[in-house]
């Protein structure tokens, strides 16, 4: 059951490096994108009060993103792999900063739920597609180091999402971010385009698809089905499923259990919870040290048991300072469970790879909007301490049962 083919005269391995310029400016569209997941996390007060709804109904501004961002995988993963990923990301940041615009021009609250879901789906070509491009372009065995570099972008822009969130709550107007953003999109395009223009021939080449029967919404369902035929890939997009719905239905509500719960002004919860961002960090620039030293079960072990202890403490913890390592450490243990995650999705359908990163993104980003909605209405129940902790004991859960079948995966390889 290898997931990893021999190279070919096609494959990363026999072909010309990429420039790393690629890469950074990639990142750079990931840092928006992380920017616009998280920046309404600690704005949900803010929002309940501005627009008179209950955080219950506040929280969906993330949800709406994060279905919008899920559901649109379905749609990019086959149109980057048709046009070319590169191509197709440049074009979409362009709709990311139109469709923020909207957010910040919104009059009323249904309009900006409305803008929120469209800019989900804007957003849903850049990491996914990237991801896709990074397996077309470095060879498996350098791969995760160089997914775990690029994802620097997102998790300094989920970072900077809590921060300036936090701080517009407290001190600007709730448009102000949406406009930054906005801004950083336009910027970014124009990066990405000038880019292209100096990409070599096969980091820019599109793929036919190889099932030509039926119209073209019938042939991308065709392309997920025989990407979830393979059971290892089905494997892959169940667990990041229930890990993005346990994280995240917790982690959405980090800011506000710290606001509500210890008397932290937002701006000051937003900058606390930001420190997942430096854990992620802490990652990214140790992987290769990580990833040589426990290799993909012991990163997925040991990421859970981090998330699970350090979601309880965040829960439970007496005072808001146990918040500062908690907020870090979660960040850590996610980025070890995710990227292990993400690099095992890259390969899962090596023919397929748009339509297989796009299935595994569709999932973590539905994931995590049915954990964002469970979690909103857990709150009115067992409030943020319960759904903190049900989330920290949900990802161990997932992460030790992954671990397991990888490993069971291994050694029928050996």
């Amino acid at each position: 059951m290898s997931s990893v083919p021999a190279p070919t005269s096609n494959s990363p391995a026999t072909l010309p490096k990429v420039a790393p310029i690629a890469f950074i400016v990639l990142s750079l569209a990931a840092f928006g994108s992380g920017v616009s997941q998280r920046v309404t996390d600690p704005l949900l007060p803010r929002m309940a009060s501005e627009f008179s709804v209950t955080l219950a109904a506040a929280s969906w501004v993330v949800t709406l993103f994060t279905i919008g961002y899920g559901c649109n995988q379905l749609f990019f993963g086959p149109l980057g792999d048709r046009f070319g990923k590169y191509r197709v990301i440049a074009w979409a940041t362009v709709a990311c900063a139109v469709a923020t615009l909207l957010c910040a021009a919104a009059p009323n609250f249904n309009f900006l739920l409305a803008a929120r879901l469209i800019a989900g789906s804007m957003a849903a070509a850049i990491i996914p597609l990237a991801m896709a491009w990074i397996g077309d372009v470095v060879p498996y065995e350098e791969r995760q180091p160089v997914l775990a570099r690029f994802l620097i972008g997102q998790i300094l822009g989920v970072a900077a999402g809590q921060l300036l969130g936090g701080v517009t709550a407290d001190y600007l107007k709730w448009q102000v971010p949406f406009l930054l953003i906005a801004t950083g999109f336009a910027g970014v395009s124009f990066l990405l385009f000038a880019t292209q223009r100096q990409l070599p021939p096969h980091a820019l080449a599109a793929r036919a698809s190889t099932i030509n029967d039926g119209h073209a919404i019938e042939r991308m369902f065709r392309e997920f089905a025989e990407v979830l035929k393979k059971p290892w890939a089905r494997v892959v997009v169940m667990t990041v499923f229930l890990e993005g719905a346990c994280v995240f239905g917790g982690f959405a509500f980090f800011a506000t259990h710290l606001h509500t719960m210890h008397g932290l002004a937002l701006s000051t919860s937003g900058m606390v919870v930001m420190l997942f961002g430096f854990g992620g960090f802490l990652f990214a620039s140790a992987s290769a040290t990580f990833v040589r030293r426990l290799g993909e079960t012991g990163l997925a072990r040991v990421g859970g048991m981090l998330l699970f202890v350090s979601m309880l403490v965040m829960a439970v913890a007496p005072c808001w300072q146990w918040a500062i390592p908690a907020c870090f450490m979660t960040g850590l243990g996610f980025y070890m469970l995710h990227n292990t995650l993400q690099t095992n999705a890259t390969q899962m359908a090596p023919e397929r790879r748009g339509a297989a990163v796009s299935a595994f993104a569709a999932a973590y980003f539905i994931g995590q909007s049915c954990g964002v909605a469970l979690a909103g209405l857990g709150t009115a129940y067992i409030g943020t301490v319960g759904v903190i902790m049900a989330g920290g004991i949900g990802v161990m859960l997932v992460a030790i049962n992954f671990a397991r079948l990888k490993a069971r995966t291994l050694g029928s390889k050996n």
